[in-house]
């Protein structure tokens, strides 16, 4: 990577099966200079989700825009503003917001690219791309808004050893209820049992069939859905009384030629229970909440980032590539240049 130079990845393009190399264009431009009400902006770290494959696919996700040949890989950053004529944005601000998969950028601000000043809970920035970024409000607008929890409830989270399953699992112990997670691989069953898991099940050698309704013998209350297909499937068929189901993503449908048929919603009808899906930026109106909620359970010890970085640019498509084989716990995410917050 040149310091010199805006350097950046591309869609080269469409990705069939999981990403790789050739799917990606590495490219360099000159750093853009601001101009009236614009800031220039460099790039610390990027995140890693998996719907950037589908974005890469040509396909548009609950509105966001699908990427052409060509275009600057979506994805958000934690950045420092070197440079500034925007009355709001100030030299040495960090912000986390639409960067893009680039190491400058010049923005106006815009409420698009939704940047917002990382806020000092005495940990490292990346904590904007993970608890206080889309990932942790992601966990707290599904959970709390759409699973309108109560104390006692026994709740469900598959994808629990991910960005925002680990999330889910705090705020959902944070907030007294039983939670079992369901992760692959003793590892990570560790990791989520560390982070309050009352029991783990992991779906690699373990038969969820039986599994699930031996951990949830009068039921699951919420199911926090991160995966679909067949775990959400055997899921309906073990749910409590007036019970919620919430659909944050389905990872193992990502690359499948035609989306998973799930025949068996109908048994949502005899527990009258809900099953509700949410778009993150549908909430934009209520991110001061959900971020001064975070930062008290951050403060407290509550809920801690778990997160996992790569180091360089270079990475990211390899890193993006790991996702679909789950070798990530937590947030994933690249540190693009070492910054001053950083420990050594």
């Amino acid at each position: 990577m040149k310091e010199d130079r805006n350097c950046q990845w591309r869609v080269a393009r469409r990705p069939r099966g999981n990403v790789v190399r050739d799917d990606f264009a590495y490219t360099e431009e000159d750093v853009p200079t601001p101009g009236s009400g614009e800031f220039l902006l460099k790039n610390y770290y990027v995140n890693l989700a998996p719907v950037m494959r589908m974005y890469m696919s040509g396909e548009s996700v609950a509105g966001e825009r699908a990427l052409d040949i060509g275009d600057v890989i979506h994805g958000r950053g934690v950045a420092e503003v070197v440079e500034s004529k925007h009355p709001d944005f100030a030299v040495g601000d960090f912000v986390h917001g639409q960067m893009g998969w680039q190491t400058y950028k010049v923005s106006a601000g815009t409420a698009q690219e939704k940047f917002r000043k990382v806020p000092d809970v005495g940990l490292r920035y990346t904590v904007a791309l993970s608890a206080l970024g889309m990932t942790g409000f992601s966990a707290y607008f599904g959970f709390v808004d759409c699973g309108r929890p109560k104390s006692g409830d026994v709740v469900v989270v598959s994808g629990a050893a991910g960005g925002v399953g680990t999330h889910v699992v705090q705020i959902a112990k944070a907030m007294d209820c039983r939670v079992i997670g369901i992760a692959g691989g003793p590892e990570k069953c560790a990791l989520i049992k560390s982070l309050g898991c009352d029991a783990t099940i992991d779906y690699k050698s373990e038969d969820l069939s039986s599994a699930i309704p031996d951990a949830c013998p009068e039921g699951i209350d919420l199911y926090f859905d991160n995966v679909g297909g067949d775990t959400l499937s055997v899921c309906l068929e073990n749910l409590a009384m007036h019970s919620r189901i919430v659909l944050c993503g389905s990872i193992s449908e990502y690359m499948l030629d035609e989306p998973y048929g799930l025949k068996n919603y109908t048994r949502l009808r005899r527990t009258n229970s809900l099953m509700q899906g949410f778009f993150i930026y549908n909430h934009v109106d209520d991110f001061d909440r959900a971020e001064a909620d975070m930062c008290r359970w951050l403060e407290s010890g509550a809920v801690r980032p778990v997160e996992h970085v790569f180091d360089g640019f270079e990475s990211v498509p390899d890193a993006l590539a790991s996702l679909y084989s789950g070798q990530n716990t937590g947030m994933a995410l690249v540190r693009v240049r070492r910054g001053p917050h950083d420990e050594e």
